[in-house]
């Protein structure tokens, strides 16, 4: 059999900068090696775990010396859950090296000419600030390593709700505090943790597929409306009802509370029945004068009050005097289309997910809108000459893509239509700035405005303003 080739082991090695996808960096004679939960100024030993062409990938095994930067995580979790990786950042730095993410994907991948880039726009709130999270049941807890190496502990119970540990689809990490989502979250979550092992409900096996009990989402809004959906595996009235009224005997604040059966290998609910057992069928979330109806399946920004911090950008990006045709393309349940519209001839909103479309429909009509369009469908397959020369043709568009960017046919159709103005609101810095390359022979940035949606990691949102150039 052949033997495994050993992998490099450093000693003391200093972390010198934070890169891709938010891992800190080292060098070793010029080959850069990515490490998580370090940051600028460690000096750590490294144990090297994968090995590419042009880089390494390691994990810390011993710490020499601490940054004079490093603070004390806040989390128990920290370190294990795979989330909020920054705590060990203060949060300025976290802020700079956001920033620094921006500007370095602009000029390396896109090669753009960039004007003065504008100070990233840090988040009011840096825990609490989501307004959902998911959370799974599983029978395979995931073991801390003193667990595993306490050979007097007899792990007996090994039900666990919280999130997945990172790599490992089918182990769950128990969550006893989580510091994402303000209260009642936290007590809801364990409530229904104890209860669930009071009374014997199994907990769902990933790898086997069994077990009642599947995942319990939780979303709130500025509101202070409150929607809980429970996920189970298959129908059991008598045990699903008992579940369900203790829930709403146990919290009042739940104004919206759902069940879905969902026996499909996979825990997403967007194609199936989620059903209504007490309360209302939605919640609302509010900005400025508007009303945003959510339901149990709609797309709303997780970061409710940056949300209001990130539109009003585009809005002033955009600088719309009331006669433009504006086009917002990804519109999901039509967030930015409505919340513009106001200002604008008419908003064409377009969004792949049929359902959201329906909820940027609703939105439209209960805030009195009567300028907006919205279609569902592939936008590579919607937005065609055809459509742009019957819709009109449009003097800003709008794009909030996945993080995949733009198709290029898309980008072909935008470059048709050639309209004035650009608003491109990115959650990837790197494919906002291959995307504003392919753009850049008929347009120049002329603004950059960076946004902390979530504090703790390293994930940014950009919006650039691009302007068609004179000819």
């Amino acid at each position: 059999m052949r033997k495994r080739k050993q992998l490099p082991f450093f000693e003391k090695v200093k972390i010198i900068d934070i890169g891709a996808e938010g891992k800190a960096i080292a060098k070793i004679n010029d080959l850069i090696i990515f490490i998580p939960y370090v940051i600028p100024g460690d000096i750590v030993d490294i144990q090297i775990n994968k090995k590419k062409k042009n880089y390494l990938e390691g994990y810390v095994v011993k710490f020499h010396e601490y940054s004079p930067n490093r603070q004390e995580p806040f989390c128990s979790h920290f370190g294990i859950c795979g989330g909020c990786k920054w705590q060990i950042l203060p949060y300025e730095d976290q802020l700079k090296y956001k920033q620094k993410q921006i500007v370095d994907n602009l000029e390396r991948i896109g090669k753009i000419e960039l004007p003065q880039v504008n100070d990233i726009l840090p988040s009011e709130n840096t825990t609490y600030y989501r307004n959902k999270l998911e959370f799974s049941f599983s029978n395979k807890r995931w073991l801390t390593y003193d667990e595993i190496d306490d050979a007097d502990n007899e792990t007996k119970q090994m039900n666990a709700l919280g999130f997945h540990i990172p790599k490992k689809f089918d182990k769950i990490l128990n969550i006893e505090h989580c510091y994402l989502q303000k209260e009642p979250s936290n007590k809801i979550r364990l409530a229904v943790k104890k209860i669930a092992l009071e009374n014997n409900l199994s907990f769902f096996d990933l790898r086997k597929q069994t077990g009642l009990l599947r995942n319990l989402i939780i979303r709130t809004s500025t509101t202070n409306e409150l929607m809980v959906i429970v996920s189970f595996y298959y129908e059991d009235k008598e045990k699903r009802e008992k579940l369900l009224n203790y829930i709403a005997d146990n919290f009042n604040e739940i104004t919206s509370l759902m069940y879905v059966i969902n026996p499909k290998p996979n825990d997403s609910i967007t194609d199936l029945e989620v059903k209504l057992f007490k309360g209302n069928d939605h919640i609302f979330e509010v900005m400025e004068n508007l009303k945003f109806k959510i339901g149990p399946k709609s797309f709303y920004q997780t970061n409710s009050e940056q949300a209001y911090n990130l539109y009003k950008i585009v809005r002033e990006f955009a600088n719309l005097s009331g006669k433009e045709i504006v086009y917002d393309l990804y519109t999901g349940t039509g967030t930015i289309a409505n919340f513009i519209a106001k200002q604008t001839k008419k908003v064409i909103g377009i969004e792949y997910v049929k359902e959201a479309i329906e909820d940027a429909k609703i939105n439209s009509k209960i805030n009195n809108i009567n300028n907006t369009e919205f279609f569902a469908g592939d936008i590579k397959d919607v937005l065609s000459q055809e459509f742009i020369d019957n819709e009109g043709n449009p003097d800003v568009i709008i794009i909030d893509p996945p993080r995949a960017g733009m198709h290029k046919n898309v980008i072909e159709s935008i470059l048709y239509a050639m309209p004035e103005k650009i608003v491109y609101v990115s959650c990837n810095p790197a494919t906002q700035a291959r995307d504003i390359n392919l753009l850049s022979d008929n347009y120049s940035v002329e603004k950059i405005q960076p946004v902390d949606m979530f504090p703790h990691t390293h994930h940014v949102e950009n919006v650039a303003l691009l302007k068609l150039k004179m000819t």
